[in-house]
């Protein structure tokens, strides 16, 4: 316990969510890994098949190699909104398993003057946070599968089936 108790940070989420005026679908995870606080963008760490997934599912094959304008730029022209359902808790590293107290991101006033239609949770603490602290907001929700290297569960075609679903939504 008292290695846990040294290792575990309370920090503030160091990103802006990424939308306009026409997004459709949201996707929230937990929390940016040490990858993504140190570099400033989300789903920075190497391993991350966040954005191959994206790349994949809209024919976008050099995505992940793109730089941070681009990939923004990306998203906003897919009307896709990105965020995290914590702006501040205790994390060890990067491990979602480790998250404590977390304080939850606003949601409903970054809901406000889109079009966003669908939500969708990256991972299994982002659906749990989801689910305990934002039922009151009227949008449907789905669970994918989590994007981290750590979901080994999952191989990258798996994955991509998965993500599929959130191309619905944006084609209405």
């Amino acid at each position: 316990m008292s290695n846990l108790a040294k290792t575990l940070e309370s920090i503030r989420h160091p990103l802006e969510p990424i939308k306009d005026s026409n997004s459709k679908i949201l996707i929230l995870g937990s929390f940016p890994s040490v990858a993504s606080r140190e570099q400033g963008f989300y789903y920075s760490h190497p391993r991350n098949r966040f954005w191959e997934v994206l790349g994949r599912l809209f024919q976008y094959d050099t995505l992940k190699t793109r730089n941070r304008e681009e990939k923004e730029t990306f998203l906003l022209a897919q009307k896709i909104a990105l965020y995290d359902v914590c702006i501040e808790c205790e994390i060890t590293n990067s491990s979602d398993e480790s998250i404590k107290n977390p304080k939850l991101a606003p949601l409903e006033s970054l809901l406000q003057n889109t079009q966003i239609q669908h939500i969708f949770t990256n991972g299994k603490k982002a659906t749990q946070i989801y689910q305990r602290n934002f039922q009151k907001i009227p949008l449907p929700y789905t669970y994918l599968p989590s994007t981290s290297p750590a979901n080994a569960r999952y191989n990258f075609d798996k994955l991509c089936q998965e993500w599929d679903k959130i191309l619905t939504p944006l084609q209405s």
